[in-house]
């Protein structure tokens, strides 16, 4: 780590990077190190620090991106990525930050905020790991075919949040990323999860981003597999028939679900609707709510098929999904939410059995469709879990505040996850990011609901 008070440049370059990943400990940092402080963190809320007393402002005094340690990788041109892909030690011992936009919002002090930074901070403060930027909202969308293996290839990926809306692809125009952009890049990261890979959180916009991409990918399967009139190698056709079978019944649901507000406003009329995945909030939640248990919809008032509730209420019985179970860990937990737009309950129950349903229907024929056109189904998630819902006062505003995508190996049946929240973890109550306030403590976050949520979902999603 280099002590140095001379000027830094403007804007740093590859040449100004740090070649050794960490910045607070005189040893670096690698996985072992940030699992164990991560762990530590966990562990309690009064113990102290482990790592050296060192600012993280002395050589980037507005602790901004690209203007000085520990915040000098930034990924802005093909160049700079280019420079990564000859040091995989950085990238593997690092944090991917996905910038959809240049800031999630403004606070109610008329600050915009960057959340990323915050993201940084955390990581840095509690585990010595190292956060790489790719600010797509002004470098661009670079190749997925070489970001995506990269990126998945480091400790964890954190897609941001952002200002626009993904209910209206115009708000991006100010970006050099389109909404479009976006989607093709989220499909991608949502297929790359495997035994080897990083778990992805994606956060508020990247919620969102995720929601959409599940029905996409889920009708993309679902008109593979019907424009395909028969399978090499599949010689008595059975296992064609029986993925074009399960794709009938969930084409014939996904045209007739309806997305509803609680109060009967009709939000999407099928699966087609611009709107079936993410659909405008009854209320625009900015501040401190309290995370709630998801609670099913009732099958006797709910127009939601019985089928769909069911296979949800099997998933979260079957499966841990942090979140959910910090609940009880935390007794309550209090997180910064900042958003207007919120995902639907209905299209991440109907994404669920669609998944489930075609993982079961793939499982006896793997081998055939290993080697065939439709392989990338078996990259597809297992299922996918609403872990919570936030109120305001008595009234639950955002059903589906968070969820965990869980992934099946089918040879080694081993589990593996991702996760998507609505709210911020990363920011503190004060709903500011770390350039425009005194940076915390650790002692600080150790008290703070969102820091320890954070802390756990990447502790939780390295040890798979």
């Amino acid at each position: 780590m280099s002590n140095s008070s001379s000027v830094k440049p403007q804007t740093l370059t590859t040449n100004d990077w740090r070649l050794r990943p960490g910045y607070l400990c005189e040893g670096g940092s690698d996985f072992e190190s940030v699992h164990i402080l991560l762990g530590r963190f966990l562990a309690d809320r009064h113990s102290e620090d482990p790592l050296p007393d060192v600012s993280m402002t002395t050589e980037n005094e507005g602790f901004e991106w690209g203007k000085g340690l520990p915040l000098e990788k930034v990924i802005n041109s093909q160049e700079d990525l280019d420079f990564l892909m000859k040091h995989p030690n950085l990238f593997r011992n690092a944090i991917a930050v996905i910038e959809p936009w240049e800031h999630v919002g403004c606070n109610p002090m008329g600050e915009n905020v960057r959340a990323s930074l915050n993201v940084a901070y955390l990581a840095q403060k509690i585990a010595d790991c190292d956060s790489l930027l790719f600010p797509f909202w002004s470098s661009g969308m670079l190749d997925p075919e070489l970001v995506v293996p990269i990126i998945t290839s480091g400790l964890a990926v954190v897609v941001e949040g952002g200002n626009p809306s993904v209910r209206d692809a115009s708000t991006f125009n100010d970006a050099k990323c389109s909404l479009e952009d976006l989607h093709t890049f989220t499909d991608k990261l949502l297929l790359s999860r495997s035994p080897t890979s990083a778990p992805a959180l994606f956060i508020c916009l990247g919620h969102q981003l995720a929601a959409q991409s599940h029905i996409r990918l889920i009708k993309r399967a679902v008109d593979e597999v019907f424009s395909l009139e028969h399978l090499a190698r599949d010689r008595n056709g059975k296992a064609l028939k029986s993925l074009k079978k399960v794709c009938q019944q969930i084409q014939q649901v996904g045209t007739t679900l309806q997305v509803k507000k609680k109060n009967g406003h009709l939000v999407a009329n099928n699966w087609d609707d611009p709107e079936f995945a993410v659909g405008p909030n009854e209320k625009k939640e900015v501040g401190y709510r309290q995370l709630l248990h998801y609670e099913s919809p009732d099958s006797d008032t709910s127009d939601i098929p019985e089928d769909v509730i069911i296979a949800h209420e099997v998933t979260a019985d079957e499966f841990e999904g942090v979140i959910d179970t910090s609940i009880e860990y935390e007794h309550e937990l209090n997180i910064s939410m900042f958003h207007s737009d919120e995902v639907n309950e209905e299209a991440i129950l109907f994404a669920n059995w669609a998944y489930r349903l075609l993982h079961d229907a793939i499982i006896s024929h793997r081998h055939i469709l290993a080697g065939s056109p439709l392989s990338w189904l078996m990259q597809l998630p297992f299922a996918v879990e609403i872990l919570c819902s936030t109120a305001d006062e008595t009234e639950v505003v955002t059903e589906c505040s968070a969820t965990c995508i869980n992934y099946k190996d089918f040879e080694s049946k081993l589990i593996r996850r991702s996760f998507t929240c609505q709210f911020h973890p990363e920011l503190l109550q004060d709903l500011r990011d770390i350039s425009h306030r005194e940076p915390p403590t650790y002692d600080e976050l150790k008290h703070d609901d969102g820091a320890r949520l954070f802390a756990r979902l990447l502790y939780s999603g390295m040890q798979e």
